[in-house]
């Protein structure tokens, strides 16, 4: 995705209101200052990172809430497989 576009966001929200985008945005903005990791590779400033991953449907107002849990459970996944191999 080369460039960012407020419509691309508006598409996978879904309502076409741009206040319900910037409430998903904030909110998960918010989870990306408390260590939450982006879900999308790429190297650009935390809003436009977080709006490329509305654009990519990773974020939405269904999962907002699921994203930290469900990085809590990759996360200690990975540490299993890590303390698996350490005893092996």
């Amino acid at each position: 995705m080369a460039r960012i576009t407020v419509e691309d966001c508006l598409q996978e929200v879904g309502d076409g209101n741009r206040f319900n985008l910037i409430r998903l945005a904030v909110e998960r903005i918010k989870q990306h200052r408390q260590g939450e990791p982006f879900l999308i590779e790429a190297k650009n400033k935390e809003v436009v990172m977080t709006l490329r991953e509305i654009a990519a449907g990773e974020v939405t107002f269904e999962n907002i809430e699921e994203l930290p849990e469900m990085d809590d459970l990759e996360n200690s996944t990975d540490e299993q497989d890590v303390q698996e191999e350490a005893v092996s």
